[in-house]
Formats: C-alpha cells, sequence, structure tokens
C-alpha cells in the first residue's frame, strides 16, 4: 500500500482514493516504494538525486546513458522519484514542517536533456505488430508525465531545467512541469510528424493550454526543431538563461520567489483545477498514438530509423 500523501487544506488524500488514478499502473505497481529512510538516500542506476534540505530543494537529473532516450528503465526510476518526494513531505507533514519547496529536474550530458521516445524499439514492436509492448511502454510514460503535471499530489513548485536538445518525449517531459527554464542554445522539438506519427504523450494537451489550440497543432504539424529563444517568444519556454547558466537562473528563480512560495503554489494548484489535466485524457490520447504507430508502414519505419542513427551520431560526438 502507498503511504498516504500530504495533506491539502484537511483533506488527506491516497493514490488509491483518486478517482483520477483509477486503472492507472501506480509506482507501486511498477517500482518498491522506498521507505521514508530510503527516499532521503536515494540511489538510482538513471537518475542522480540531490537533496538540499537547506533550502528546500529536491534536485534530480537523468545520468548520461549511451542513448539518451526514454527508456522503460528510466520511467521506472522517474517514479521512484515521485514517490520519494511524496515520502519525504509526508515526513515533514507529521513534524509540522515543509521539508521541500522546490523540485529541479534535468541532465547530465552535455548538450542533451532527452531524445525522447525509444525508436529503435518502436520500430521493432510496430514490425511485430506487438499493441501489448507498445501500450506498455506509453502508459508508463504518462504514469511519469501525470505524477510531474500534478507535482506529485505535493505543494512543491516543479522546475524544468533544458540544458540542451529536447526531442520528441522529452520536450513533452520538460513540458509537465510547472516552470520551464532552458538555455539560449537548447533545441526543443517533435520531430513526429516527419515519420508520420504525432507525440502522443502529453504534448498537444499541454502546449494547447500553454499556448492555445491553433499555436500547439501548427508547431506539433511544423515538425521543426526550435530554439529556445523561438520558444520563449511563443510562450513555451518560461524562463530563457545565458548559456552555460541554467543552474544559475534555477537558483535565483526559486531564492526570488521563495517569499512568494505560499503564492506560486497555490496558483499553480488553481491552474489545475481552472484547466485540468485528467490521468483519462493522457491515457485516450496514447490509446490514439498507439493506434497510429501500428499503421506505420516501412517507408516510415526506415525515417524513424535514420532519425535513431542521427541521434546516435549526435550523442557519439559528444
Amino acid at each position: 500500500m502507498l503511504s498516504p500523501l500530504v495533506k491539502f487544506d484537511d483533506q488527506e488524500i491516497t493514490v488509491s482514493e483518486r478517482s483520477d488514478y483509477q486503472g492507472m499502473a501506480t509506482p507501486a505497481d511498477r517500482v518498491r516504494a522506498p521507505s521514508r529512510e530510503e527516499a532521503t538516500q536515494l540511489v538510482l542506476p538513471h537518475i542522480d538525486v540531490k537533496l538540499d534540505f537547506q533550502n528546500k530543494t529536491y534536485w534530480a537529473s537523468m545520468r548520461p546513458s549511451p542513448r539518451s532516450n526514454v527508456t522503460m528503465e528510466l520511467l521506472q526510476d522517474m517514479l521512484c522519484v515521485h514517490e520519494s518526494v511524496r515520502q519525504i513531505m509526508e515526513e515533514g507533514h507529521r513534524e509540522q514542517k515543509q521539508l521541500l519547496e522546490y523540485f529541479v529536474f534535468g541532465s547530465q550530458t552535455p548538450g542533451v536533456f532527452n531524445l525522447g521516445g525509444d525508436l529503435a524499439y518502436f520500430a521493432d514492436r510496430i514490425r511485430a505488430g506487438d499493441r501489448a509492448s507498445m501500450q506498455a511502454y506509453a502508459y508508463a510514460c504518462i504514469d511519469v508525465i501525470y505524477g510531474n503535471a500534478m507535482a506529485f499530489h505535493t505543494p512543491v513548485v516543479t522546475i524544468a531545467l533544458v540544458q540542451g536538445d529536447a526531442l520528441g518525449g522529452g520536450f513533452e517531459c520538460a513540458l509537465s512541469f510547472d516552470v520551464l527554464i532552458a538555455e539560449k542554445s537548447a533545441k526543443l522539438g517533435l520531430p513526429e510528424v516527419l515519420f508520420n506519427l504525432f507525440p502522443g504523450m502529453g504534448a498537444y494537451s499541454f502546449l494547447a493550454r500553454k499556448i492555445g489550440t491553433s499555436p500547439a497543432e501548427r508547431l506539433i504539424m511544423s515538425g521543426k526543431v526550435y530554439t529556445a529563444e523561438e520558444l520563449h517568444a511563443l510562450g513555451v519556454v518560461d524562463i530563457l538563461a545565458e548559456d552555460g547558466e541554467g543552474e544559475i537562473a534555477v537558483r535565483e528563480y526559486m531564492e526570488r520567489n521563495r517569499r512568494k512560495h505560499n503564492a506560486h503554489r497555490a496558483i499553480y494548484r488553481s491552474k489545475r483545477r481552472i484547466d485540468p489535466i485528467s490521468y483519462e485524457e493522457l491515457r485516450d490520447i496514447v490509446d490514439i498514438w498507439v493506434d497510429a504507430a501500428l499503421e506505420l508502414g516501412e517507408h516510415d519505419l526506415r525515417k524513424m530509423m535514420r532519425l535513431t542513427a542521427a541521434q546516435g551520431r549526435r550523442l557519439s560526438a559528444i
């Protein structure tokens, strides 16, 4: 059983009691939830965790990997991070303290945030007509995306720090946080349309709410990779940082807004109430994505593999 989440007002909510979690695979279904002691000493193979209790900040960053894609192993680690945040906040709640105010997620790979979905795996499973595996992967993605979008059901403000390329699912992940901070040289885009697919793990939902449906469609259907500066002008990137100064920009943001943290977290909670993203919405779109993926022909799959090869050369160069 999952531990209770933090109380909001006088209501204590557990994952199992939330209607918007029904039917989903909770973190406890995929990974063992850490004990409270483990939550403060979390060591994961794919994500580095640093806890700064003095500044009430949880720093998590993807470790360098040969592919920098969204793999099932990375998703499992991200779910474990979610659970550790909840455990820490619950511990603080019992002590009548707020141990964390901010959660920051970034990458340790120079020039790369995340290159998105595991395209080689997709191509293999599509050729095999393996709907179950495609669906399992997609559901795991939205388990993570939904948790991010809900700030793990805790009163923290979440921040994505993008210091390099964020493509496809990597861009979708960054969009799921409260605040998106990107360095000027970062490139972000949704290339799925180039191989006759669309980004199915939240891009449309997040972009439509942030910049409107028509601009979101134009961005998705262009298949273009944008600079962080271009997306800042469009309102997608919230804060633009100088190259090499992304972490400084995060710290300045937190310091500038620390005294207003109560107001900010309430504003983000209100946004989630006014224009909510439900798990059902994300899951329905993922099902559309799975259907569309399984309709791809060999010509489309070859394009997908060419993009995979290009990503591999990019990482090799790094």
